[in-house]
């Protein structure tokens, strides 16, 4: 239902488009045309003061997001998956 970001920041997971590792996206010269236009446009959201990871892409209502995250990829998609379809954690 809800996933940690880090910070005080959560976001819904039904809201998520993708977690995407940000040293390895941003080789992609579209990837860093993305997140600069989305920067332009107050669309970005850092979510931490350290070294970020990576970046979440999501469309809430009609604005879509951008999420930088200190906390690696695998970190937030295995948060993700720890959740069920009635929003409790698995154990």
């Amino acid at each position: 239902m809800y996933l940690h970001l880090g910070s005080e920041t959560v976001i819904r997971t039904d809201d998520i488009i993708g977690i995407f590792d940000l040293e390895n996206s941003t080789v992609s010269k579209k990837t860093r045309d993305f997140l600069a236009q989305a920067e332009k446009n107050g669309r970005v959201v850092n979510v931490s003061s350290e070294l970020p990871k990576s970046f979440v892409v999501s469309q809430e209502k009609d604005r879509q997001r951008i999420y930088i995250c200190q906390l690696s990829p695998i970190t937030l998609i295995r948060r993700a998956s720890q959740i069920t379809e009635d929003g409790e954690r698995k154990d």
